[in-house]
């Protein structure tokens, strides 16, 4: 739960990267913006937040 807020900011940054760069324009950046807000607060969203805990602890665990 801790990486939520840090994977919002990164997120966002990114999104907005994308929209000034010509990337995304912005009316399908709207759209899936509102596509993420509306799926966090369906019943798949503690399924999809136990993924993303797994696979960021799994990333964590990776040594080099």
């Amino acid at each position: 739960m801790a990486i939520s807020l840090s994977v919002v900011v990164l997120l966002a940054v990114v999104l907005v990267v994308m929209i000034r760069g010509g990337s995304i324009k912005t009316g399908p950046a709207i759209v899936a913006a509102l596509f993420g807000f509306f799926l966090a607060s369906s019943g798949m969203a503690p399924t999809i937040e136990n993924f993303l805990d797994s696979l960021a602890e799994s990333i964590s665990s990776i040594t080099l």
